[in-house]
């Protein structure tokens, strides 16, 4: 068994997926926007992880935008057999690097097809609508105008799969009545749990939960316990976050990002790092503590 199977696996969509993945945010340039300063080490990064066996690939057209998806098409492609690229759609970049919310039919079914063109395949396996209510936070809106544009581009072969992403509860709920949902991406780790109650709901119906930024992302956490529990396994604080997201729930995929050979071995390794019963207790209350 190589080191990323110790992470188990999920079915996402149709297909399985072993739960340590890889997001490609990062190979785009600073923040997000334009080209990577180093484009091979980009596409080293992509080779690598698949070569670990890393069969799940987060993205969106929208890094960069059309970067990250041409570089993942250019290292990639044609696509190894299990391979599950997943995006999303739902914004799209100002000049100034500002997110901005793109909603309409026109604007997804575009974005739709520039993930497709960039990617180099005839359907996505799975995106994501990005809700945009508010760029910072998940904000309460209807999602059924955007989420019936991204069903009927299932509906004619483009889409395979539906998910969501920055979205609430409420949304959550409302997009599974409009149409089959397979997975849910929100700001999620051992220091932010608002989802917690979530998290086991869609465990109970095996649909996958895929949080992003496990260490805070634009925001790092600061978590002496984190610290005091890698120390002492000999881990880093974000091989002990990853892991503690793992034991968290079955249906938890990650998906960490880098843009460095190095973190990527070095992330992947969080598969093989095991927490004991004390040290989870222990990062259960760091939500308390960053929160107080």
């Amino acid at each position: 068994m190589s080191s990323i199977d110790r992470s188990g696996t999920f079915t996402l969509g149709g297909r399985t997926v072993k739960r340590l993945g890889y997001g490609a945010m990062q190979l785009a340039g600073p923040g997000v926007f334009g080209p990577p300063k180093d484009h091979d080490a980009a596409l080293a990064v992509l080779r690598e992880a698949v070569a670990f066996g890393v069969n799940h690939i987060d993205t969106s057209d929208f890094y960069g935008p059309h970067v990250t998806n041409q570089i993942i098409r250019e290292a990639l492609h044609p696509y190894p057999d299990g391979l599950v690229i997943v995006t999303k759609i739902g914004a799209r970049r100002g000049a100034d690097k500002s997110w901005i919310p793109a909603f309409s039919s026109e604007e997804l079914t575009q974005a739709a097809h520039d993930n497709r063109r960039n990617l180099g395949v005839d359907a996505i396996e799975v995106v994501n609508l990005r809700c945009m209510f508010d760029p910072h936070h998940p904000a309460e809106g209807s999602i059924e105008a955007p989420l019936s544009v991204l069903a009927d581009l299932q509906r004619q072969g483009l889409v395979r799969h539906i998910g969501l992403s920055h979205v609430t509860p409420t949304q959550v709920a409302e997009g599974r009545r409009i149409c089959k949902i397979v997975c849910v991406q929100n700001y999620y780790n051992v220091a932010h749990r608002d989802d917690d109650a979530l998290i086991d709901e869609l465990a109970r119906d095996g649909i996958a939960y895929v949080p992003y930024f496990p260490l805070g992302g634009f925001n790092p956490l600061q978590s002496s316990s984190l610290d005091a529990v890698a120390t002492r396994l000999g881990a880093t604080p974000m091989q002990v976050a990853l892991a503690w997201l793992l034991r968290r729930s079955p249906n938890i995929l990650l998906i960490p990002g880098t843009s460095s050979v190095e973190h990527l071995r070095e992330n992947l390794a969080a598969a093989e790092c095991v927490l004991p019963d004390d040290a989870i207790k222990e990062l259960n209350h760091v939500a308390g503590i960053v929160q107080a």
